[in-house]
């Protein structure tokens, strides 16, 4: 009989083959998908091409051209060329071109592509996002991508496992962000380094799946390898009918070790903004109010999905964005942009003065549609805040949730959306 074990552990050892896996132990198993973007893959395309002329299925390697698309200069139309070509010459299936592409982890659970007991390497280090479908996720470099689109395979050290219950119920206003925020605050950006991160308790399961990727997809910031959440019926009504492939639930035994388990009273959670220059370097918005800021982002793969453009609207409403203040809107698919759209949000952010962008992963990179002058401060729904993140090295970003990023922009300084009243 195999030992107790978590989520994390038993996704490895069914990839690798075996009954069961303990921490520590090198492993190499099977990938059930590959992805890489328009910075990463061109790399990993030259380490695969060094290895053999295919791609080992080209069902299950996926190119997201989302970073400076649409391309922002000669060199971006250049890297985003290769991967083009790349895709076409392989018979990539799942290549997203300008006018379909999102940003890749908002697009890839939508479109079906990821399910549960999945095993993801991705060239891109918020791939830890799809542990919300209870798969295992990881983000890694363009050459183990490149190993990876070339063999299927990759070594993986098994990680400690964290188990992170949230008990209770969140105040009202208070989302996946400042959820994750507070535990980011709570341990640190190294508090979960190199360990699966999982989150459990009745505050997490009352949160709707768009909340929950939140969650997975800032574990990198706490260091952690993967950020998992158990499935459930919320997961699965997500799931059924979209995901193309059969999917396997992983459930952590009731026994299983962890290296920590850490105990969270959901009413404590306030809505909490990171300061610069880390995200742990967290504080309740209620003490942020006399940051004035001069940009506001709202998007990213951390917080631009449909529920994400609602909470902003919900704000937006019947108000101005603050004349010293840009606010852009990112709508992080085609999908979330279409029905943006449709139900009139997009009226609602005209309306108010905010700018409308393509699918992009643009400002949150520095890379383009919203970047930072000297001395300048953006809020962001974003998930990283490191000096020169979204600009000039000497510009300032704050990370918060959607409601709190569109209640900024209109205030002019952070603050929250009942200070509008």
């Amino acid at each position: 009989m195999a030992r107790p074990m978590t989520m994390a552990e038993k996704i490895l050892a069914a990839h690798a083959g075996l009954d069961e896996v303990v921490p520590g132990q090198l492993v190499e198993c099977d990938l059930d998908l590959v992805l890489a973007n328009d910075v990463t893959a061109p790399i990993a395309i030259k380490k695969c091409q060094q290895i053999r002329p295919t791609v080992f299925d080209p069902q299950r390697v996926l190119l997201v051209p989302d970073h400076y698309t649409p391309n922002k200069d000669i060199a971006a139309a250049t890297q985003a060329k290769i991967v083009r070509d790349f895709a076409k010459e392989q018979g990539i299936t799942h290549y997203w071109e300008v006018g379909c592409v999102g940003v890749e982890h908002a697009l890839l659970p939508e479109q079906g592509v990821i399910g549960a007991g999945d095993l993801i390497i991705g060239a891109d280090s918020h791939t830890c996002t799809y542990g919300a479908l209870g798969a295992f996720s990881t983000g890694v470099g363009s050459t183990d991508a490149g190993v990876g689109f070339a063999t299927g395979k990759a070594w993986f050290k098994v990680p400690e496992s964290i188990l992170f219950k949230v008990e209770g119920k969140l105040a009202p206003g208070v989302t996946g962000k400042d959820v994750i925020l507070h535990i980011i605050g709570k341990i640190g950006v190294d508090g979960a380094l190199y360990c699966a991160m999982e989150f459990t308790g009745s505050a997490i399961a009352a949160l709707p799946m768009d909340e929950r990727l939140t969650i997975s997809n800032m574990a990198i910031e706490a260091g952690g390898k993967a950020g998992l959440i158990e499935v459930d019926d919320v997961t699965r009504a997500y799931m059924d009918g979209r995901v193309e492939r059969p999917y396997t639930e992983y459930h952590s035994d009731p026994d299983a070790q962890y290296k920590q388990v850490i105990e969270i009273d959901a009413a404590e959670i306030q809505p909490t903004v990171a300061w610069p220059h880390l995200p742990s370097n967290t504080h309740p918005v209620t003490e942020s109010r006399h940051i004035t800021i001069d940009q506001a982002i709202i998007g990213s793969c951390t917080n631009g999905r449909l529920e994400d453009m609602r909470q902003a609207a919900a704000v937006l409403k019947g108000r101005k964005v603050h004349p010293d203040v840009r606010c852009i809107i990112i709508p992080a698919t085609q999908e979330v942009y279409r029905q943006s759209m449709a139900e009139g949000l997009f009226d609602i952010f005209l309306d108010a003065n905010c700018a409308i962008s393509a699918p992009t992963c643009g400002p949150c990179l520095g890379g383009h549609m919203g970047c930072l002058a000297k001395g300048e401060r953006a809020i962001a729904t974003t998930n990283r805040n490191f000096v020169g993140r979204m600009g000039h090295p000497e510009s300032e970003v704050y990370l918060a949730s959607p409601a709190v990023a569109a209640a900024s922009a209109v205030l002019g300084h952070i603050g929250l959306p009942q200070d509008l009243d």
